[in-house]
């Protein structure tokens, strides 16, 4: 770890410590995300968590370039596992328009987990991009192919 952190970015990036849960820090960072839609859930219901979700996740990919890249900078790693706010990023994504319900959020949650571990094209192609830019977009493809198939799939679930 680095001897010097810009404190913000390594709250951000590690989404408060998730990311420093083990094993697999952003299975935790997905599922801290989940839990917070939950929790907005019960606020707003409808198109109304829908926006809120997509409003989120946008200022958190906003925030998360920067963030994960001063991380990845000063911790010496290209993408540290540590680092989860793309994670939170890309499942806030992947809950848009998701019915406000366990068993879509765990569908949305499995679905995104498969797609950021499997790294299907153009997912992989986006994880080259420069620093942070590279560490949150390869998660925000991922949570866009999630939320298209969860999509799909919860026309049956």
């Amino acid at each position: 770890m680095a001897a010097r952190k810009t404190r913000w970015a390594w709250l951000v990036g590690t989404w408060f410590g998730a990311g420093l849960l083990k094993p697999g820090p952003g299975t935790y960072g997905a599922v801290a995300a989940t839990l917070l839609w939950a929790l907005a859930a019960h606020v707003w219901g409808g198109v109304g968590l829908a926006v809120g979700t997509g409003l989120a996740a946008a200022a958190v990919t906003a925030i998360g370039i920067p963030a994960a890249g001063i991380v990845a900078r000063e911790s010496g790693r290209e993408d540290p596992g540590f680092v989860v706010v793309d994670e939170v990023a890309g499942q806030w994504i992947a809950l848009i328009g998701v019915r406000a319900d366990w068993e879509h959020a765990l569908l949305a949650l499995a679905l995104f987990r498969l797609f950021d571990i499997w790294k299907p094209w153009p997912v992989r192609l986006l994880e080259r991009l420069p620093e942070g830019t590279g560490i949150m977009l390869d998660d925000v493809a991922a949570g866009v192919l999630a939320l298209g198939v969860g999509l799909v799939l919860a026309r049956w679930v």
